[in-house]
């Protein structure tokens, strides 16, 4: 595949316009057709490619005739042609051609339709044309013909102009950001997007709430073998209680803490003390369990299966895809929804925690895979940086999740230009009784903060937008510009947002 960081699809210059009007070409061929087509006789063809000469345009035909066979022919133009158009030929002569386009068959496109074609859509195609010219400064210019091999338009021909020549037969593929521009996506970002999106299928189906493990580790207590009650200790000591969160550095401490920065900690060498890390001391429990007596060979298996699937190989990829503009933002569902690996009924046993405990696992690399996908850039070139990840905590005598999503949104930094303030928004997402299912959307925009709550049950609802003048009163006290803050019964829409829906408040309206 041939790889290019970037190349415009351009409005087409003002000689390939005057072409589209030449309905009919007389053509000179280079070579005599030796009676390929007698006097009369008609064909179909295709300008595989077009060059400028002197005071003409030299073509390379592709020629069907009517019974199948194809031939390449060489003829010269006077007028300019568009790479990829469709034309029907007449024999003249044994050296000369008549083609008239005709515009009922389909003839390669010079713009976008962005209701078919959002921005940020992946288009896949296949150069089957190409053409060059030269500009009033003498360089040259290339009119590239692709052929679409995905999307609503596929085998459709899109017309492009490219600083650069591309062979006939390169395979590319480049994402929409507009009617009339393209960004090409490089081979090593298309393989990190394709191992990303393999990892994070594979990972969603083996996931599962924290809340599982967790409460079976309260559960057996002291009915743990000696040797896994250290690190269950441990690990039920890194959550924190949902009064802690509300202050600033408890709650930095436990995203610091959560999983979501082990790879990245080893990774910049930190390889001294075992960190305080949830997913660390999930993989030293797995790690343990098939050594406890009456561990069964089977549980042996399960317990390398588990840590096999627990550490798959995407560190590379994960950090390398944090710098580069994402190909396709992935449809991922926020929350997480809480569930169980099939036969968790059953009994607390360690075959059962060594299950929730790769699951929980499996759940942290979930959000981790889920920050990378959605860490692209914008079709209006802002780049937009995704962490998710998950946090449980401790209500009372019950452990549970509050799942957490931080976007930032900075643009592109122009030279001699101040550098614009980032956007900001944040999703939180959790269940505490008596309230039932909370998400929260909150975003700071130019120093004004501005939230959106969703509660599922009604009484809860109306319980929080009572209590709104008060949120708004303690945020002023707090230092801050309040926008607008509101509350809804229900959930947020789900399904993939558009940047203008990311800005869910506009503060200039």
């Amino acid at each position: 595949m041939t790889e290019i960081k970037s190349v415009p699809a351009l409005a087409p210059t003002a000689a390939t316009r005057g072409s589209t009007a030449a309905v009919d070409l007389a053509l000179r061929l280079l070579q005599p057709m030796q009676g390929l087509l007698a006097a009369g006789e008609t064909a179909q063809a295709e300008v595989i490619s077009v060059r400028e000469a002197v005071q003409s345009f030299q073509l390379v035909l592709r020629l069907t005739q009517d019974n199948g066979r194809q031939t390449t022919l060489e003829a010269s133009s006077p007028k300019p042609v568009l790479p990829g158009a469709s034309y029907a030929v007449a024999a003249l002569s044994d050296s000369r051609l008549m083609a008239h386009l005709q515009p009922g068959r389909a003839q390669p496109l010079q713009s976008l339709d962005l209701d078919l074609l959002p921005a940020g859509t992946l288009l896949q195609g296949k150069v089957v044309g190409s053409g060059q010219t030269t500009d009033a400064s003498g360089r040259p210019s290339f009119q590239i013909a692709l052929k679409l091999l995905n999307s609503p338009l596929s085998g459709q021909t899109l017309l492009i102009e490219s600083s650069k020549p591309l062979a006939l037969g390169s395979l590319l593929s480049a994402q929409v950001q507009g009617g009339q521009a393209l960004a090409f996506v490089p081979l090593t970002g298309l393989l990190d997007q394709l191992q990303l999106s393999r990892q994070l299928a594979s990972q969603q189906g083996r996931q599962a709430s924290l809340e599982g493990v967790f409460r079976l580790l309260q559960g057996l207590g002291g009915n743990l073998p000696e040797s896994l009650r250290a690190p269950a200790a441990q690990l039920l000591g890194l959550v924190p209680e949902v009064a802690q969160l509300g202050d600033a550095k408890a709650l930095a401490q436990a995203i610091a803490a959560s999983g979501a920065f082990l790879e990245a900690r080893l990774l910049a060498g930190q390889v001294g003390s075992p960190p305080a890390d949830i997913k660390a001391q999930l993989l030293r429990l797995l790690a343990q369990l098939p050594s406890q007596p009456g561990a069964t060979t089977q549980l042996a298996a399960q317990a390398s299966a588990g840590l096999g699937q627990a550490l798959p190989a995407f560190a590379r990829q994960a950090l390398g895809a944090l710098g580069q503009a994402s190909a396709q933002q992935l449809a991922l569902a926020f929350p997480l929804g809480a569930r169980l690996p099939p036969g968790m009924d059953g009994e607390a046993d360690l075959e059962t925690l060594l299950k929730l405990a790769a699951a929980a696992v499996s759940r942290l690399q979930t959000h981790q895979l889920a920050s990378l996908a959605q860490s692209q850039q914008l079709p209006d070139g802002n780049q937009l940086t995704t962490w998710q990840l998950e946090l449980p905590m401790r209500d009372r005598q019950d452990i549970i999740p509050l799942q957490i999503k931080l976007q930032r949104e900075t643009a592109q930094r122009d030279s001699g230009k101040e550098q614009a303030e980032p956007i900001w928004r944040v999703d939180l997402a959790f269940d505490l009784a008596p309230l039932g299912p909370l998400q929260v959307q909150a975003q700071l925009q130019r120093g004004s903060l501005s939230s959106q709550l969703w509660a599922e049950r009604e009484a809860t609802a109306r319980l929080i937008s009572a209590e709104l003048a008060n949120l708004r009163d303690r945020l002023l006290a707090a230092g801050l510009q309040v926008g607008k803050l509101d509350c809804r019964q229900g959930m947020p829409p789900q399904g993939p947002r558009t940047s203008l829906e990311q800005r869910f408040v506009d503060e200039t309206a």
